[in-house]
């Protein structure tokens, strides 16, 4: 059996070894980096900006990831105490978005085999973006430009930048439908189209740029 090994163009002679076993070979299948952990080292050491790595990401991914670093370096200038006693919140929170495990990186060193993934290539998702709040109407319905499937009697998660989460139930679901003069506004069951225009009617009225979501089975 041939044996293999990866080289980055800029950097001839290391090379990256490929391992196999029983279920085949997982090549680039890295681990997700997450620095939460090690806030303190990044400020001594001169850091004073985080970039969040957005590509390819949903918007509920972005949201949940900025907004845990943001309080995560809010509680750590109010007191180390305070960072350190909310990490279970900080950790869960990250973990609620699509991740694989989680890994350093080159942070401290070159990292080894275990900064791979060898047994799945898929993501963790625990939670379904559906779509974020664009107006809110004096009666309380809220539109929504739909990311993914819900229905009437579903209940979802309004997500707030402050970081609290508010369990809400779908009540009404309006969409937008082309009609002969123009768009018309027909009650659904459910919203299975991708990017539909939607007015929905919650048990609790979210706020304009609020992200709903839904935790899965």
């Amino acid at each position: 059996r041939w044996k293999y090994a990866v080289v980055e163009e800029t950097r001839p002679g290391e090379y990256m070894p490929v391992y196999e076993n029983e279920r085949g070979t997982y090549i680039f299948n890295s681990k997700d980096l997450c620095m939460i952990e090690h806030l303190p080292d990044l400020i001594d050491a001169g850091v004073d900006s985080l970039k969040i790595e957005g590509r390819m990401k949903t918007a509920l991914y972005v949201a949940t990831v900025a907004r845990t670093y943001r309080k995560a370096l809010d509680d750590y200038a109010a007191g180390e105490e305070q960072y350190l006693a909310n990490m279970p919140w900080y950790l869960d929170q990250i973990s609620n978005c699509t991740y694989r495990q989680f890994t350093t990186g080159f942070f401290y060193g070159k990292p080894g085999q275990d900064a791979q993934i060898y047994d799945s290539n898929t993501y963790i998702k625990e939670y379904t973006y559906l779509g974020i709040v664009s107006e809110i109407r004096e009666d309380g319905f809220c539109k929504i430009e739909q990311r993914n499937k819900f229905s009437t009697g579903e209940t979802i998660e309004i997500m707030k930048p402050d970081g609290s989460n508010i369990e809400t139930v779908t009540e009404e679901i309006w969409g937008e439908q082309k009609g002969d003069t123009g768009p018309v506004w027909e009650l659904q069951e459910s919203a299975p189209h991708s990017r539909q225009a939607l007015w929905v009617k919650l048990d609790k009225c979210p706020e304009k740029m609020d992200i709903l979501r839904r935790q899965d089975a």
